[in-house]
């Protein structure tokens, strides 16, 4: 289970950036060197004994990334070079962008195998192994019921149940054709619709980490839209990244405790950012394929914390739909070290064990149930 780990570390989480579309809430809980997401680019110039650095912000995927990179032979070179990496993949995995290999896949889908990167094709083969692994709670083949609900681009009332049952009928990750010789994917039903929004990001940020480990850089903090963050290493010095985590039901910065971590991913799924209300019911974006609607578990959010950011993604989705005590047997189940805590609607945190001696509570507002 999750074998294809690189030493990716992203955390991502209830990070608090400026994407208003992100999904997750998540801030750096100290000022100063901590700050993952300044707004100026460019290097700054080291005081004595101190480690050079060089930050950079883009809009890419839909969101704003933040990157800020520390070590003696850190360039912008370096940038440019992450910035090509994240625009070629977010070409690649877009189910939106016309000639990208996503997109082409979904256009031939009943009809015609498609050609694919070997970038891609592996992006698909770990998805089709998270929706394995998770009996179908991920599955990346759910952008029928995407498209038709819509929610945080427009989408406002529950959609008829017949065209639910339609789209729903659409989503089944096991109807995903790999050929690995020939490098194709193939949707077996006309009007299916694959969608990589959930380990898209994660899979980006690990090829990050590896990029820059790779040049000799292991001390960076990157933020890709707030749903994938990244605390590659330590500080310089040694120090842990210090992470605040967000209050869901305050204005963003306000947080509910702080965190500390080294190489080490935070990720986290969560309904207060991508919503409407109808009838008094919450209905969020984290959609239920087995029901074709949005999951309503008592939950306000799933933090993950993991070596490798694609896992992470993957389970903040699957795992958030399986309610958090099946949800917390399932992470203390897996071979690797894996932690995660669940916010519950009567502000109660539900969480691994690694979790609970970790996470220090500054609001009074939560407290760790049984």
């Amino acid at each position: 289970m999750f074998k294809n780990k690189k030493t990716a570390l992203l955390l991502a989480a209830l990070i608090i950036i400026i994407a208003a579309a992100a999904g997750a809430w998540l801030f750096m809980g100290n000022k100063g060197d901590d700050q993952a997401n300044s707004a100026q680019d460019g290097a700054q110039t080291p005081a004595n004994g101190e480690t050079k650095s060089l930050s950079q912000q883009f809009y890419i995927y839909d969101t704003v990334v933040n990157i800020k990179i520390y070590g003696d032979t850190v360039s912008q070179k370096n940038m440019d070079d992450i910035q090509q990496l994240l625009e070629r993949m977010d070409m690649e995995f877009s189910r939106t962008k016309e000639g990208g290999e996503i997109y082409n896949v979904n256009l031939a889908a009943g009809k015609n195998a498609v050609a694919v990167s070997d970038e891609t094709l592996d992006a698909v083969k770990q998805s089709i192994k998270y929706a394995e692994e998770m009996d179908g709670l991920f599955d990346p083949t759910i952008g029928p019921l995407v498209d038709l609900w819509n929610i945080g681009n427009g989408g406002e009332k529950v959609p008829p149940q017949a065209e639910i049952d339609k789209a729903k009928s659409l989503t089944n990750y096991k109807d995903v054709i790999i050929d690995e010789q020939a490098k194709t994917v193939k949707l077996a039903k006309e009007g299916m619709v694959l969608d990589l929004g959930g380990i898209g990001k994660g899979y980006a940020a690990d090829r990050i980490a590896d990029y820059l480990k790779e040049q000799g850089l292991d001390s960076a903090m990157i933020n890709l839209g707030g749903s994938s963050i990244i605390g590659l290493g330590t500080k310089p010095g040694g120090a842990q990244w210090n992470i605040g985590l967000q209050d869901p039901d305050k204005s963003r910065g306000t947080q509910l405790g702080t965190i500390k971590i080294s190489d080490e991913v935070i990720d986290a799924s969560g309904v207060y950012e991508r919503f409407f209300m109808q009838d008094g019911v919450r209905y969020h974006h984290i959609l239920d394929p087995r029901t074709g609607y949005p999951g309503q578990l008592g939950l306000k959010s799933l933090t993950i914390m993991s070596p490798n950011a694609t896992d992470a993604d993957a389970l903040s989705t699957g795992v958030f739909l399986m309610g958090y005590e099946d949800g917390l047997k399932y992470l203390e189940s897996l071979p690797e070290k894996v932690e995660g805590f669940f916010i519950t609607d009567d502000n109660k945190i539900y969480a691994t064990p690694g979790i609970r001696e970790r996470l220090v509570l500054t609001d009074p507002t939560y407290s760790f149930g049984n």
